[in-house]
């Protein structure tokens, strides 16, 4: 059952982030095409902004779900119920305290983009985003985590599956008649409300939830602890835009934006592999089966790290002539800058090294205990960003990203193997040095063959010859170094394929 949940919550995970990489490509280009860059940037800024609500769940949200495995293990309905309500309960308090913040982002952000609009226009624009992030945290982010803990990830994945492709096409469809952004910005918010309603049905219908129960003490630990780690990592990934927001212009902004929107939806095709995984880690821990859970683990650990030489070993020979096909028609900035697209490239990349390290420790439910180095993060990209942003401009918001995810990736490493799986830091090492090796790799020899490219059929044809390239050089320096491991997974395909016939 675990393994069928699991396969089901990783498929529809990947359609979700294929779903996801295909609208993110389309709708900035219809912005920038209806609209311009320069309000391309204002609603990315916008959006970066507005990130205390719409990456909560990546806080206190994991918390909730970590203190869900036990229960939902060991079949305690009343429990499950009182975890519910305390999570309603507390998501309710942060959503206030987050309109108070919207309220203030309405008022005082106007001022930074005065210039070039006016102050109604920005703060109706912030109002209407807002508003369907406020209604994931008033109605369904606790179901969405009960879901994720059972292994019923998939059910959450549907709805945003066929909300994104709606709005994606309703969006297309009124910039076309010639509607306004804040009609089209409406309209998502109306969209995305579905989600929540349609999480909520479905809960009330396959789980036994009491949620009268009154509450004796409180059933989730370290709730505030996880408050914190969101609050690091909001200000971690929202250092980029804030300083060139501050401190440049929105023209960057929108360059910025159509970098980080490759490279992200790359990241999140990569996250969508562990889709689940923290559950079924997290009922093995609850169970201690130690063995199996140690296993399963370096199984993944090894599994994630090819994935990210494929994905971001193709990304940094292909980004660029991506980009320049993707805007030729955009006549308003410049936005092809190689030193930039290398940076922000591995700075993805290395933010998808921890998956393994973090989905382990937020399994275990360790957040106290490495709560100073989610903060450390963030002031390194701070302090970093703002120092190189005048001098290097937006390639000096990237260095300071790539900087801080590098620390924090090998600190969470660090304390895996201390702390939770005890096992050495040699491990993790040896990864980094291998994957190093690959993009050199794969950035060298790719580097030869020519990328003149014009139209996107072009593109599909270089992307096509490019990932053979790289494959070939990645399955050639894993059976070097990781020999066993390739040995067992094309032993475990044949057994299986024996097996069915």
């Amino acid at each position: 059952m675990r393994k069928k949940s699991l396969a089901l919550t990783t498929i529809f995970s990947l359609i979700y982030q294929v779903v996801v990489v295909i609208c993110g490509i389309i709708l900035p280009k219809l912005y920038m095409k209806y609209f311009g860059s320069e309000l391309n940037g204002l609603v990315t800024s916008i959006t970066q902004f507005l990130g205390f609500i719409t990456l909560l769940e990546a806080g206190v949200g994991n918390v909730v779900q970590s203190s869900l495995y036990r229960p939902l293990a060991q079949k305690d309905d009343a429990e499950i119920s009182k975890i519910v309500i305390s999570s309603n309960r507390f998501f309710r308090k942060i959503a206030l305290i987050l309109a108070v913040y919207v309220a203030g982002l309405m008022v005082f952000y106007p001022f930074l983009v005065s210039n070039q609009y006016d102050w109604v226009f920005t703060a109706t624009l912030i109002l209407i985003i807002s508003i369907s992030s406020f209604a994931q945290y008033f109605f369904g982010i606790s179901y969405q985590m009960l879901l994720n803990a059972d292994q019923k990830g998939y059910v959450r994945l549907v709805l945003q599956i066929v909300t994104l492709i709606l709005n994606t096409v309703v969006c297309g469809i009124l910039m076309s008649l010639g509607f306004s952004i804040h009609i089209v910005k409406l309209s998502t918010a109306a969209i995305f409300i579905l989600r929540p309603l349609g999480m909520n049905l479905y809960v009330k219908r396959h789980f036994n939830l009491d949620l009268s129960l009154k509450l004796e003490g409180e059933p989730i630990q370290q709730k505030w602890n996880g408050l914190a780690q969101h609050i690091a990592n909001v200000v971690l990934i929202n250092t980029d835009v804030t300083v060139l927001t501050l401190f440049s212009n929105l023209i960057n902004v929108s360059i910025y934006s159509v970098y980080h929107n490759v490279v992200y939806g790359i990241q999140n095709l990569v996250t969508a592999f562990t889709s689940g995984l923290q559950a079924l880690l997290g009922d093995m821990y609850a169970k201690k089966e130690r063995e199996l859970l140690v296993s399963t683990f370096e199984r993944f650990e090894w599994l994630i790290h090819v994935l990210i030489e494929i994905a971001f070993g193709c990304a940094l020979v292909l980004i660029i002539p991506f980009v320049k096909v993707y805007t030729a028609d955009i006549t308003d900035a410049n936005y092809i800058n190689i030193p930039f697209a290398v940076l922000i490239t591995l700075a993805q990349a290395s933010y998808c090294l921890r998956l393994p390290y973090n989905i382990m420790v937020m399994a275990a439910g360790h957040y106290k205990q490495t709560q100073a180095s989610a903060i450390i993060e963030a002031i390194i990209n701070v302090v970093v960003s703002v120092s190189f942003v005048f001098r290097f401009g937006i390639i000096g918001v990237a260095i300071g990203t790539v900087a801080a995810m590098t620390y924090r990736s090998t600190y969470l490493a660090w304390y895996l193997s201390h702390n939770i799986l005890n096992r050495n830091l040699f491990y993790y090492l040896k990864h980094i040095a291998v994957d190093v090796l690959v993009f050199a790799l794969i950035y060298t020899i790719c580097g030869v063959f020519p990328a003149d490219i014009s139209t996107y059929f072009e593109w599909i044809m270089l992307a096509i010859k490019y990932a053979l390239i790289s494959i070939l050089i990645i399955a050639v320096v894993n059976i070097l170094f990781y020999f066993r491991e390739c040995k067992s997974y094309v032993s475990g395909a044949v057994n299986k394929r024996e097996g069915k016939k």
